[in-house]
């Protein structure tokens, strides 16, 4: 009996309904990056495990897929006794690569390698798929795209403006409503700094950045289980979960780290880019969350994280500012700041909210019906007509009923069919018939283009 054949859970396939949608997704995207000036790459899917070990925190390299080597990969290895007795030294003798777990830290290896062709500051876009060995649940995949827009070589605070307009202007595209949330890296230094843990920055970010997942509570006992005492989780839960306008937060984290240089410096960051947004007169839901701490290590200033109003799923979009990625791979002190749209999410938030316009269910916006081999020669000549000026359509390709015709096109939702019998030869027209509104009229060629060009 042959298998029932299946794909890998957390992945999935895309008909061509899907793939419609996503293109929708993908196009807008791609638009508003090269509006803003980014230019796009591409990198490899898998990079040597040297580039992505050690970038994403304990938790990231936990969820990197590897790669076995190929051929007899076993030979000359020692076999742990069992398998959770793997050393890292047992692992890279065995695989050398890893699927990607993101677009930023290959695209520090980019830069790094092409230096002397860039021109600095350096801005890219990149849209591609990455891997994370991750529990699949709503929301969330093992398989998924990203569209990132990283600036590297600049420190401006300018470049945070721009990203988060660009952000903005997406989703006012996409039609969906957002929250969007920031916070600054110094500033949970300068916590950490407060409540006498500065050695325990990573432990408290990592902590603090599932208050969404796990709750105050559950933030609370993992922060125990790190290592920081009583006392310091007392002084640090109220300021996690500070109340009030994003102005009167800045105020109050001004007060409260008002010994610490660098939380002051992540405070006046954040308060230069509200002011900034503002008299650009950019209009959007912006909020200061101070248990914003985006787990990755990289970042170290601004940090962002987008959520849609209207929808329970993870966050849609995120990024930051990050100092020095670049130094682990020998070119230290080059800034960058990016962020990467989730496509997948943004795809179910659109689908729950019913946002996909009806132009994406179809590609075809003409169907030619087939009345035989004469009519659909008279048809294949006036469909090079209608492709010159970009009208996308196609032709039955059997001499079927016409019931049988109209519901194919009724089923691909192709907005417009095209008829053409003896009369309209002898008349060097067509008959064209709106699918929604069920009219049909009998059309010149350029007329016909016109219809079908001023729908939308």
């Amino acid at each position: 009996m042959a298998q029932k054949p299946s794909i890998p859970k957390g992945t999935r396939d895309f008909g061509p309904v899907e793939m419609s949608r996503r293109n929708y997704i993908f196009d807008t995207i791609r638009q508003v990056f090269r509006l803003y000036g980014f230019s796009p790459i591409e990198t490899p899917a898998m990079e040597n495990l040297s580039t992505l070990m050690g970038k994403y925190g304990e938790e990231g390299d936990k969820l990197l897929f590897k790669i076995l080597n190929s051929g007899n990969y076993l030979r000359g290895v020692d076999m742990p006794a069992e398998p959770e007795t793997a050393t890292p030294a047992f692992t890279s003798a065995i695989s050398e690569k890893g699927l990607r777990y993101d677009l930023t830290v290959p695209f520090a290896r980019f830069v790094v390698q092409h230096r002397n062709e860039l021109q600095m500051p350096f801005k890219r876009y990149q849209i591609q798929p990455v891997w994370r060995a991750d529990r699949p649940q709503k929301g969330r995949y093992r398989e998924f795209y990203q569209c990132d827009a990283d600036v590297v070589g600049s420190d401006s605070l300018l470049n945070e403006v721009e990203l988060l307009r660009l952000i903005n202007d997406v989703f006012n595209r996409l039609g969906i409503r957002v929250i969007i949330k920031i916070n600054n890296r110094k500033i949970l230094s300068g916590i950490a700094e407060l409540i006498g843990a500065p050695e325990k920055i990573v432990e408290i970010t990592v902590a603090i950045d599932k208050i969404d997942k796990i709750g105050l509570d559950g933030v609370t006992a993992e922060l125990a289980e790190r290592g920081l005492s009583a006392e310091a989780i007392a002084t640090l839960t109220p300021i996690i979960t500070l109340q009030g306008s994003t102005a009167e937060r800045l105020e109050a984290l001004s007060s409260l780290l008002a010994d610490s240089p660098t939380g002051l410096l992540g405070v006046e960051e954040l308060r230069e880019i509200l002011t900034t947004l503002d008299a650009c007169g950019m209009e959007a839901n912006i909020e200061l969350d101070v248990s914003l701490a985006r787990g990755l290590n990289y970042y170290t200033g601004t940090i962002i994280e987008v959520k849609a109003a209207d929808v329970a799923i993870g966050s849609i979009t995120g990024g930051g500012r990050y100092d020095n990625l670049t130094g682990v791979f020998g070119m230290p002190g080059l800034s960058g700041v990016g962020i990467s749209f989730g496509a997948d999410r943004i795809y179910d938030v659109l689908t729950q909210l019913n946002l996909f316009p009806d132009s994406t269910l179809a590609s075809t916006q003409v169907m030619f019906v087939n009345f035989g081999a004469r009519e659909s020669i008279e048809a294949l000549r006036i469909m090079d007509t209608l492709r010159s000026h970009g009208i996308a359509c196609e032709l039955y390709p059997d001499q079927a009923k016409m019931k049988k015709q109209m519901g194919r096109a009724d089923a691909l939702h192709i907005p417009f069919v095209a008829i053409i019998g003896a009369d309209e030869i002898a008349q060097g027209k067509l008959t064209l018939k709106n699918m929604s509104t069920g009219e049909q009229n009998l059309l010149t060629i350029p007329e016909a283009i016109a219809t079908i060009q001023s729908v939308k």
